[in-house]
């Protein structure tokens, strides 16, 4: 996941609306009064609930429905957490190519050859890194600079 593009909390609930208790985490988008035991959901469980009742709905549609933003919807679809329905008109597409996806920022093919550029750059950095701190041969305890 790119750190540019992770939302820091889908309006994750902290505080019961019953009883003022503390939320937990409990999976997929759902959190559980330890108190009371009422359960919420965040935008990620909220848009999923409504995906699995109503299939194949349009991001307008969910965002009418759940509350939960459109722009939110996007960015579930490329952090791949959800994907639009096989037999939808609607789809995402590619930011290198443009082809229609259903879920992710690329498609396969344009996924490996940025993977593989990516790691080339990784290695790339690492190669630079192999040497850092360790002393130029031949120079063993000699000093760098010297005073005049």
């Amino acid at each position: 996941m790119e750190p540019y593009l992770h939302i820091s909390n889908y309006h994750e609930p902290t505080q019961c609306t019953n009883c003022g208790g503390k939320m937990i985490f409990k999976g997929v988008g759902e959190y559980k009064c330890e108190d009371c035991g009422s359960v919420a959901y965040d935008d990620y469980g909220k848009v999923r609930l409504y995906i699995e009742k109503h299939h194949g709905a349009t991001a307008r549609e969910i965002e009418d429905a759940t509350g939960v933003k459109q722009k939110t919807i996007r960015q579930l679809l490329k952090e791949q957490r959800i994907e639009v329905a096989p037999d939808s008109k609607a789809f995402l597409q590619c930011e290198f190519c443009g082809v229609n996806i259903r879920y992710g920022r690329f498609c396969p093919s344009c996924e490996k050859i940025f993977t593989q550029k990516e790691q080339l750059l990784k290695e790339k950095q690492m190669k630079k890194m192999q040497g850092f701190g360790q002393a130029v041969k031949g120079e063993d305890g000699a000093k760098r600079f010297e005073r005049d």
